[in-house]
């Protein structure tokens, strides 16, 4: 299915941090933002807000983690949209999302790296990927 992810949780400590974890994004619904392939850390137990990417339970298959940007607040829940508005597997298809079905809110993705190799010659390739490997995605690490 599309935007479908598949979640690892972590503790983040005793010290009432909000729990962390890792999602693995599938599918093509937040392209470009996000690709098939990349790695969410999440932050669970926490509010979404518009302009977030979050996890949420699909509505119609609650067994089915998705990924999808926050729109808006609506009547029954959150409004959700993905990036790639030629994929429709969202609010358009199944509508709001109550709160009870938002499971996370994304804080940062990460994108491995592909084709590089073991050489000198990677080197300028290794500093490329680094430099856009690790992206902001929670609305208070974005730049403003």
């Amino acid at each position: 299915m599309q935007g479908q992810v598949n979640e690892r949780r972590h503790d983040a400590g005793r010290r009432g941090l909000q729990r962390l974890g890792l999602a693995a994004v599938d599918g093509p619904s937040m392209v470009p933002t996000l690709r098939p392939g990349d790695q969410l850390v999440v932050q669970y137990g926490v509010a979404v807000r518009p302009g977030d990417v979050a996890v949420l339970r699909h509505p119609f298959q609650q067994d089915l983690l998705i990924v999808k940007r926050v729109v808006a607040r609506r009547d029954g829940g959150w409004w959700v949209l993905g990036d790639n508005r030629f994929v429709e597997n969202d609010s358009r298809e199944f509508g709001a999302v109550p709160d009870e079905l938002v499971v996370a809110r994304a804080l940062l993705r990460l994108r491995p790296p592909k084709g590089l190799q073991r050489s000198v010659r990677s080197v300028p390739a290794a500093v490329s990927w680094a430099a856009s490997a690790v992206r902001p995605l929670a609305w208070r690490f974005r730049a403003r």
